[in-house]
């Protein structure tokens, strides 16, 4: 499967996975922790006036404090159209350098093959230093922002006494809802968890689609991407998703007490989404500035009210209403950063491994 064809593969928007929670609005750049803006940034994009983004909506991750705040401190005016990570990438390079977008929010895995594609411009916001190694490119191109865990949301009324790893979820008879497989991130990531717990790996899925494979021959596999309304109705008992994703639909759910949110304590994978700043962006000085503020305090912050992980969170100081919208860090142990080389080169041929090892065995 070419690039191309990889990029037309992943279609879902943001909007159409995740509504989120609408989150409220902290104004104000934070001094702490945030160095001196580079000289005339500020100046060259009040000048420019707007930021073009894609795949930004304000109902996920809370970009619309963010947006907000740039608005009222910079007067940068902003629009968004929603799509996914496949899109923006597509649209980018099929308008090269008559580009219209200024920067987009890409998952992990698409940073890298953004920049092969040369839509990427680099630029290093004053927080450079305090984003893992492991969540950016060595050159700016592209560094996550926040992250998402894969966790499960447990329907305690229907399993009261809550599975708390694969194995012990696997021996169960708890009907499981995963998603996609194939065409949205978040599936994919849940195959790849599971996979880690049973001993394998992004190379080695083979463990979790055996184990998938006995739920489906079983009757007991949801594939429909998890929502808030299938939550309600209890479409399945446990509901794997980004840790992000369960937090804010359990808060939208007319009964959140009915639901456990947990991490597999035998494994899990850290993902994360990134900005791209495009190449031929007609506002590059308004997507430079929005890159510092999103990795400032207070952009930090707005994501981690949206449920969304900050990347800096080791270097952060959050507001108890902030941080109480996260899930505590001791459930992380288990989890690790996604491998996202060997990562992009499994997911090429999940889909199709999906459907003739998994598909096949549903009854």
């Amino acid at each position: 499967m070419n690039i191309d064809t990889r990029l037309q593969h992943a279609t879902l928007s943001r909007r159409q996975l995740c509504l989120g929670a609408t989150a409220a609005v902290w104004g104000g750049w934070s001094t702490p922790g945030l160095a001196q803006m580079p000289a005339g940034l500020e100046q060259a994009a009040r000048a420019e006036g707007k930021l073009v983004t894609v795949g930004m909506p304000g109902d996920w991750a809370n970009w619309r404090a963010t947006w907000s705040d740039l608005q009222r401190l910079y007067g940068l005016a902003h629009v968004d159209t929603d799509m996914s990570s496949a899109e923006e990438l597509a649209k980018m390079v099929a308008e090269g350098r008559n580009g219209t977008v200024d920067m987009g929010d890409v998952g992990f895995e698409f940073g890298a093959l953004a920049r092969s594609r040369g839509v990427t411009a680099a630029y290093k916001p004053s927080t450079w230093a305090q984003i893992p190694d492991w969540a950016k490119d060595s050159e700016g191109h592209w560094a996550l922002a926040y992250t998402g865990t894969i966790a499960w949301a447990v329907n305690t009324r229907r399993l009261p006494q809550a599975p708390r790893s694969w194995k012990a979820l696997f021996a169960t008879k708890a009907r499981v809802a995963i998603g996609q497989v194939g065409r949205a991130a978040q599936a994919n990531a849940g195959v790849l968890a599971a996979a880690v717990a049973l001993g394998g790996s992004e190379l080695q899925l083979e463990p979790a689609l055996q184990a998938f494979a006995r739920l489906a021959s079983e009757g007991r596999l949801s594939m429909v991407d998890p929502t808030t309304a299938l939550m309600e109705r209890g479409e399945a008992d446990v509901f794997v998703m980004w840790d992000f994703n369960a937090l804010a639909y359990r808060e939208k759910l007319p009964n959140p007490a009915d639901y456990s949110l947990l991490i597999p304590t035998d494994g899990s994978v850290t993902s994360g989404y990134t900005t791209v700043i495009n190449t031929w962006a007609p506002h590059p000085n308004a997507a430079r500035l929005a890159r510092e503020y999103i990795f400032s305090d207070a952009g930090q912050v707005n994501l981690a009210r949206g449920h969304a992980r900050p990347i800096r969170m080791d270097h952060l100081s959050l507001p108890p209403d902030a941080q109480s919208r996260l899930l505590e860090s001791a459930q992380y142990k288990a989890a690790r950063p996604i491998q996202v080389q060997a990562w992009g080169e499994a997911t090429r041929t999940l889909g199709a491994r999906w459907q003739s090892k998994v598909l096949t065995a549903v009854k």
